[in-house]
């Protein structure tokens, strides 16, 4: 099993939204040089976030993107929803034909489904306990420490080269 990397990058999106909207204008470009992916690709993945009602975007010179919601109300689970195809089907897909002459074949989906679904289940019941607020919490943290890191170290290097 693999989710694509929108999951991941709808997150880095929404996190930068929030973390750089009193200090940028939050743009597809901006986020894009952040990602490391092609602006083209955040624009996407801004159509199918506002698509779920996860940002308001607004065109223009003076444009950007904001949140829609606060952090808080936004889980992990609505991004992974708002840009993962999961449709009727699962997460998890059999190949299609099977052959109905094979006892294990004829067989598999009946065996399967049932499981597989359950692991569909826990995995979304995780991500909604997860919310976006979490994640720029941490990322926030990150940040701080590795500043604080930085500065240190530019400390210890000024030290050593007097």
């Amino acid at each position: 099993m693999q989710i694509s990397s929108r999951f991941t990058i709808a997150v880095h999106v929404l996190t930068c939204i929030e973390v750089f909207k009193d200090d940028y204008q939050v743009n597809s470009e901006f986020i894009a040089a952040s990602v490391g992916v092609n602006p083209v690709i955040i624009r996407k993945i801004f159509g199918q976030l506002k698509e779920a009602g996860l940002i308001h975007v607004q065109r223009g010179g003076n444009g950007g993107v904001s949140l829609a919601k606060p952090a808080d109300a936004i889980t992990l689970c609505d991004i992974y929803r708002a840009v993962e195809s999961v449709d009727q089907e699962g997460l998890f897909h059999f190949h299609e034909n099977p052959n109905v002459n094979c006892p294990v074949g004829r067989n598999m989906h009946y065996v399967m489904d049932g499981r597989l679904a359950k692991v569909q289940e826990a995995m979304e019941k995780e991500l909604s306990s997860m919310t976006l607020a979490d994640v720029i919490t941490d990322t926030k943290a990150k940040i701080a420490a590795d500043q604080s890191n930085w500065s240190e170290r530019s400390r210890q290097k000024q030290h050593f080269e007097s």
